[in-house]
């Protein structure tokens, strides 16, 4: 059993931890709160370029225009891909980073099974440190991006996988990331950039404007913009689902503080009480071999 000073210290450490942890837990509810900001103002745009996106490829294959945009074409054999995966840079986030990286194991070994290479591109600190410790091979490390979203940046990444997509490198584009959905919740998202599939469920709502200049050169334009954006709100969207799961987990980790120094609590006044009754039979013991 722990002695009286060994009880004290070790709720004075776990008080001290208890402070950290709601410190943390403060800072990342502020820091949640600028993400959400950012991520509200960018959805609808995301939401919208990638409804416009599918909508030109639905119309394309309705009319059966021929086009020379691997983008929209329809690629049967596929042989290699690029997998971009997003996880944080910090960790004490709970399961955020782990889930993004089973989602990607899971990819890849699927992507394996039907003899597909891959193309691994790690943003983020916890997975490329992980799959350096499982000895998976990484074609790209981004640190930094992760935690600052840059357009600038996002767009030069997705960029170089762009231009070997069109000079027949590779044959997919595959986005990984832990999405936000509110405060509680995070949801892993697999998104297939490239080529853009067919819609047709809402053939029948196609825009009717046609471009008068080379239409080719404005659906690479849009392709470039699409691509570009769908990293850009996907950094956005797993910076914002970062800061809630961290800010659950010092949340949890508080309150398990709170719960341990009551259990230390009540062990320490338990074992003072013995003490005290000890010497009290100690010295009741001592006066009576006096009296004897």
């Amino acid at each position: 059993m722990a002695t009286l000073k060994e009880l004290k210290q070790k709720i004075s450490s776990v008080k001290n931890t208890q402070k950290t942890t709601r410190a943390m837990k403060l800072v990342s509810t502020a820091k949640l709160k600028r993400a959400e900001e950012a991520i509200f103002r960018s959805r609808e745009y995301a939401k919208k370029i990638d409804e416009v996106m599918h909508e030109i490829s639905a119309k394309l294959a309705s009319v059966k225009e021929s086009i020379e945009l691997r983008a929209f074409a329809k690629i049967d054999n596929i042989e290699k891909v690029d997998v971009i995966v997003i996880t944080a840079d910090k960790g004490l986030c709970g399961g955020f980073n782990i889930h993004t990286i089973k989602q990607t194991i899971n990819l890849i070994e699927d992507l394996k099974k039907k003899k597909i290479k891959i193309r691994l591109k790690v943003i983020g600190k916890k997975a490329i440190e992980y799959f350096k410790f499982v000895g998976i091979e990484m074609y790209d490390e981004i640190v930094g991006l992760s935690s600052a979203p840059n357009y600038e940046k996002a767009a030069e990444l997705i960029e170089k996988s762009y231009e070997d997509f069109v000079n027949n490198e590779i044959d997919n584009i595959i986005i990984i990331h832990n999405g936000y959905i509110n405060k509680l919740t995070q949801q892993v998202h697999v998104k297939e950039l490239l080529p853009i599939t067919v819609d047709t469920s809402n053939s029948q709502e196609f825009l009717e404007i046609e471009p008068d200049n080379d239409y080719e050169t404005i659906l690479e334009t849009l392709v470039k913009k699409y691509i570009e954006y769908s990293l850009y709100y996907a950094l956005l969207d797993s910076l914002a689902a970062e800061h809630s799961a961290r800010m659950q987990a010092m949340d949890a980790a508080t309150n398990n503080a709170k719960e341990m120094v009551h259990q230390l609590t009540l062990e320490f006044n338990k074992a003072r009480q013995e003490a005290v009754t000890r010497e009290l039979i100690e010295i009741v013991t001592a006066i009576e071999a006096m009296k004897k």
